[in-house]
C-alpha cells in the first residue's frame, strides 16, 4: 500500500449514517442515498448505530470478490466487527459461535455436513409436498372471510411448514419458533431479549436432538443427531445448526412470498405473465428477478478486514468492518440494464441475494422452488387478487436484518 492510497481514506468526508431511510413511495428501491453513493463513492465510510464507521461497498464486482476474499472475517467474536445493533454486540461474545459466523476451516468442515439435504435433487423431489401445502393454505383462504392478510394466512406458514418437513419439527411448535425466531431479526431489541429468545431456542432444539437419537427418523435433525452421536459434531455445534436452519428456514421466504406478492400486485404486466404460464423456465426466471428486484436482506452482509487490502484505490486497514448491501450491486445498470424495472424475463440468476462464494445461503434451492411454486399457484388460482389498502397504509420492515411487510391485507 502506498502513502498516496493510503491518503485517499475518508478522514474529512462527511460521513452518512447506516442504514439508510428509503424513500417514500419507493418501498421496493434500495434507499436514494445508498444509490447516490453508488454512483459517486462506491466505496466509502458509514457510520452505524454506536459512532463507529465502517466502510461501504457497493458495485457489484467489487461486491462479488469480497465475498470470495480469505481476508475478510465472517467471525463476530473480533473486535472492531461492525455490528448490526447493541444486541448483536452484547451476545456475540455470551453465545456459542454459529455457523454463519465462522470461518474456515471450521465453517467448511461443517459445510461439507449438511450441504446434501439442501443439494438440488432433494429439494426438487420436495415439490409436490409443497405443491400439496401451498394448496391446502389457499384452500382456507378462500373458505374464510375477505379481507385476509397474507402473511399470516400463507408468507409465513407455508415455509415454516416446510422448514418443520424438512427439520422434523412438530408443526404444533410453530408459534412458538416464529415468535423467538423474529426477536433476533430485528433492530430495536434489547440484547436481554436476544439472550432470552436464544436460549429458548437453543433449549427446544437441544431437546429435538435427544428426541431423534431416541426415535430417529428421515429427517435432517434425525442427520445431525446420528453426526452427533458418531463424533462428527459436538452436541454444541449440532444444536446451533438445528437453530440456525429452524430460523433461518421460514423468516427470509416469508418476507420474500408477501412482499413479492404485494411487488406483483403493483406490476399487473408481470403478474399476468406469472399467472398464465405453465412454462417452468418463465416461473424460474419470474423467482430470480424478484429476488434480484427486493434482496431482502436489506442492511448489508457484515465482514471484517484481517489484513490490509485495496477496494476501488481506497485502503482498508486490518481491523475496519465492511459493509456489502446487496440491493445496490443487484440494481447497478451495468449489470442488470434499467434495474429499478420488474422484468420476469430477464436473466438474473447472477444476482447476489444470496450472497457468494463460501458463505453463499445454504438454504437457497428451496428458497427458489418455494418461489416459484407459490406465485404461480396464488395468481392463478386467484387471478383477481388485490391489495385490501392503500399502498402507504402497509406497514413495512425497515427495523430489521430482513426486509418485508409486518401484514399485507389481500381480498378477491
Amino acid at each position: 500500500m502506498t502513502d498516496a492510497l493510503a491518503e485517499t481514506e475518508t478522514a474529512d468526508e462527511a460521513v452518512p449514517d447506516f442504514p439508510m431511510p428509503r424513500a417514500a413511495g419507493c418501498p421496493f428501491a434500495p434507499p436514494p442515498e445508498m444509490l447516490r453513493l453508488h454512483a459517486e463513492k462506491p466505496v466509502s465510510k458509514v457510520r452505524l448505530w454506536d459512532g463507529s464507521t465502517h466502510w461501504l461497498v457497493t458495485r457489484y464486482a467489487d461486491q462479488k470478490a469480497l465475498y470470495g476474499d480469505q481476508r475478510l472475517s465472517v467471525d463476530t467474536t473480533r473486535p472492531g466487527f461492525p455490528y448490526l445493533n447493541e444486541a448483536f454486540r452484547e451476545t456475540a461474545a455470551k453465545t456459542p459461535p454459529s455457523f454463519l459466523n465462522m470461518d474456515d476451516p471450521d465453517h467448511a468442515r461443517i459445510r461439507r455436513m449438511v450441504t446434501a439435504p439442501f443439494a438440488f435433487k432433494r429439494i426438487e423431489a420436495m415439490r409436490p409436498a409443497i405443491q400439496r401445502m401451498t394448496d391446502d393454505l389457499i384452500d382456507t383462504m378462500l373458505t374464510g372471510p375477505k379481507p385476509v392478510d397474507l402473511v399470516e394466512a400463507l408468507a409465513l406458514p407455508l415455509p415454516s411448514l416446510v422448514i418443520c418437513e424438512l427439520l422434523g419439527v412438530p408443526y404444533d411448535d410453530h408459534d412458538f419458533f416464529q415468535r423467538n425466531s423474529k426477536v433476533s431479526l430485528r433492530r430495536d431489541v434489547s440484547a436481554g431479549e436476544v439472550r432470552d429468545s436464544f436460549g429458548a431456542l437453543f433449549q427446544y432444539l437441544d431437546q429435538q436432538l435427544d428426541a431423534k437419537l431416541a426415535d430417529p427418523a428421515d429427517d435432517m435433525l434425525s442427520e445431525l443427531a446420528a453426526r452427533m452421536r458418531d463424533g462428527d459434531l459436538s452436541r454444541l455445534e449440532a444444536t446451533m445448526l438445528g437453530l440456525l436452519l429452524l430460523g433461518a428456514g421460514h423468516e427470509t421466504s416469508a418476507n420474500m412470498i408477501a412482499l413479492g406478492v404485494l411487488a406483483f400486485l403493483e406490476h399487473p404486466d408481470q403478474l399476468a405473465v406469472v399467472r398464465d404460464t405453465d412454462d417452468p423456465k418463465v416461473l424460474a426466471s419470474a423467482a430470480e428477478e424478484m429476488l434480484r428486484y427486493l434482496t431482502v436482506v436489506h442492511n448489508g452482509q457484515r465482514r471484517l478486514a484481517l489484513e490490509d487490502l485495496e477496494i476501488d484505490g481506497r485502503l482498508v486497514r486490518a481491523g475496519e468492518g465492511i459493509i456489502i448491501p446487496g440491493a445496490t450491486g443487484n440494481w447497478e445498470s451495468g449489470v442488470f440494464p434499467d434495474p429499478e424495472r420488474l422484468d420476469v424475463h430477464r436473466d438474473a440468476r447472477h444476482h447476489m441475494a444470496f450472497g457468494f462464494g463460501i458463505h453463499q445461503c445454504l438454504g437457497q434451492q428451496l428458497a427458489r422452488l418455494e418461489l416459484q411454486i407459490v406465485y404461480s399457484t396464488l395468481f392463478r388460482r386467484i387471478p383477481t387478487l388485490r391489495a385490501a389498502t392503500e399502498p402507504d397504509k402497509i406497514p413495512f420492515k425497515d427495523d430489521g436484518i430482513v426486509y418485508g411487510v409486518y401484514e399485507l391485507p389481500v381480498t378477491w
